[in-house]
């Protein structure tokens, strides 16, 4: 597929994904439709990189559907200063889309061929203000903390509790939380050392492995 064909799959993947769907920020919006999301998927699946599911990117991860990429991302409310935290980097398209409207994304993977493939796609497209780090994303990344907003893109048992520690008062994380088939997107604030969370919407995402999460695949 020509590069005008993939740029005319990304205008139409927002025309007829997102905006029906009530995504309506524009931040959000147009960095879905500049983060060309084929480059995030083997050779493969490019044609199919913006059709309305999930597709896998190998060693049992997926890419998310779109919609839910931009659902996650609208959530955060991001303006542009923020430092955002996520955890599981996976093909590395999440990560893209923070990078082109927050200050600086913090991204962390346990998998390291994915994060190997992450970053060199980072750096082909000059996404310098992404930092990533192998390790269990369960306990975050404390170095760089607080975060002023947490993304997690796998679904846990539970809230980490290294997460809600190095997220910023005020500040938001989106989570899902649930079992090992189907989970609550859970929206959580932290305001004035007080915790609330609200569920967004039922998803269904890969396991959330490591300390603070499932144990095991």
């Amino acid at each position: 597929m020509l590069a005008s064909n993939f740029e005319k799959a990304r205008a139409r993947m927002v025309e007829e994904q997102l905006l029906p769907r009530s995504i309506h920020d524009q931040k959000t919006l147009e960095a879905m439709r500049k983060v060309p999301r084929h480059l995030f998927v083997e050779d493969a699946m490019k044609n199919q990189a913006y059709g309305d599911s999930p597709l896998p990117i190998g060693r049992g991860q997926t890419i998310s559907q779109p919609y839910i990429v931009a659902l996650m991302t609208q959530a955060l409310g991001l303006k542009g200063h923020e430092r955002v935290l996520e955890i599981g980097t996976g093909s590395g398209y999440q990560a893209a889309i923070l990078s082109q409207i927050c200050e600086k994304v913090y991204t962390v993977e346990r998998i390291d061929t994915l994060l190997v493939q992450a970053r060199k796609v980072f750096d082909s497209l000059h996404y310098l203000n992404i930092l990533t780090k192998l390790d269990d994303g369960t306990n975050g990344w404390p170095e760089y903390g607080p975060y002023d907003a947490i993304v997690v893109t796998a679904g846990g048992p539970k809230v980490p509790l290294p997460l809600l520690e190095q997220l910023a008062d005020p500040g938001i994380l989106i989570i899902p939380v649930g079992d090992r088939g189907v989970q609550n997107l859970q929206f959580v604030t932290k305001k004035d050392g007080e915790i609330t969370e609200k569920t967004i919407e039922l998803v269904r995402f890969v396991n959330l492995i490591g300390d603070h999460g499932w144990k095991n695949d």
